[in-house]
């Protein structure tokens, strides 16, 4: 009869102590980790991450020499002996500097979802500010490249030229007779009429250089000594330096250097690892342009990963024949090591090692690492 009470209260013991921790087992917090697809549902609670993805800014600093010829190129060589003068308008451009930038964004293909059945409490979840929690808009339409608006710098008043003549034209002085009825007879009375003549480019082409003569003359007494007033200072030699310079320039032409910044953006692909990448067309006398553009030489990138993180574990999406699920794993990104080329025509205008989060492997870390204490 002992044996039969003793059995009883054993048994009642084991099944109280399996039911509590099956209970305790139940009510355990349960972290569970999938990836944001068309097909799950979003719970009250749930968190949305994002891995990051590297864009590249590449900066471009190119000059542009315009040429523009004098209104007086044509009696350049007749008037002042001047030879290899400017005759046309001219456009050159030139890269003078390369230079790259990366940030980290929202990779819209890598987004993940956080269920747990308690309520989540982070610890260092809020440690990157672009790309573990996900914003509202993560700029998924993000351009691959981009051409940044450069502003037009003044040609239009750089072609406005002071032709260097007090004069514009000339006065000319004619005799006009009217008609007068004076004790019934018409008489003819005689009087001065002026008329302007406008001067042709030849006469004021002549003033301006006799006016470039007179200043280079002057400015040669005044060196010499032969000047009978000398100036104070320098600043009176400096006026007619630059008087001098303005009146060559009708003859000579003028050139203007302007210097302009284009900012690319671009977003690097494994595929794009395989071979060069065009970005854009370059031209000496158009400067840069689209990819699509038919004129121009390509501007190409060359992306070659390192593979240093090739032999870390692996988990994608599809493996095993099941989609990239765990419970109390996070997700995260390890970026591999690229070294970037850039080039034209067979020579290196750039070239230097990044760090690109996508060319790296995904790996898993403890979820109560982020999540919970």
């Amino acid at each position: 009869m002992k044996r039969i009470i003793y059995l009883s209260i054993f048994l009642l013991i084991t099944l109280l102590t399996t039911s509590c921790l099956s209970r305790k087992k139940a009510t355990g917090p349960v972290n569970v980790v999938k990836p944001l697809s068309d097909t799950v549902t979003l719970k009250d609670g749930s968190l949305i991450y994002a891995l990051p993805r590297t864009v590249f800014t590449i900066k471009f600093d190119l000059e542009r020499t315009i040429s523009i010829p004098g209104p007086y190129a044509a009696y350049a060589g007749e008037l002042l002996g001047l030879e290899n003068v400017i005759k046309s308008e001219e456009e050159f451009w030139s890269v003078k500097g390369i230079s790259m930038n990366s940030h980290e964004e929202a990779d819209p293909s890598e987004l993940y979802v956080i269920e747990s059945n308690t309520l989540i409490q982070s610890n260092v979840l809020a440690m990157k500010k672009e790309g573990l929690i996900l914003d509202l808009n993560p700029a998924i339409n993000y351009p691959g490249v981009s051409l940044s608006d450069a502003d037009e710098s003044g040609i239009d008043q750089f072609r406005s030229w002071d032709l260097g003549s007090d004069e514009y034209y000339l006065l000319q002085t004619d005799t006009a007779f009217k008609r007068v009825n004076v004790d019934s007879k018409f008489i003819r009375i005689p009087y001065i009429v002026e008329k302007k003549k406008k001067l042709t480019t030849e006469q004021l082409a002549e003033r301006a250089a006799r006016r470039l003569m007179d200043l280079r003359e002057g400015k040669f007494m005044i060196l010499t000594g032969e000047a009978n007033v000398f100036p104070q200072s320098e600043a009176a030699i400096e006026e007619i330096n630059k008087m001098e310079s303005e009146l060559t320039e009708l003859f000579a032409g003028k050139t203007f250097v302007d210097v302009r910044t284009f900012i690319y953006h671009f977003i690097p692909e494994k595929e794009h690892a395989a071979e060069p990448v065009e970005i854009l067309k370059f031209s000496e006398l158009t400067g840069p342009g689209e990819v699509i553009s038919k004129t121009g030489t390509p501007v190409l990138l060359e992306i070659i990963p390192e593979q240093k993180t090739k032999d870390m574990t692996r988990f994608t999406k599809g493996q095993q024949g099941t989609a990239l699920t765990g419970t109390d794993k996070i997700y995260y990104r390890i970026p591999d090591v690229v070294n970037i080329k850039i080039s034209m025509e067979g020579e290196t205008l750039y070239k230097s090692r990044k760090l690109v989060s996508q060319f790296g492997e995904v790996m898993q870390l403890p979820a109560n690492y982020i999540i919970g204490k």
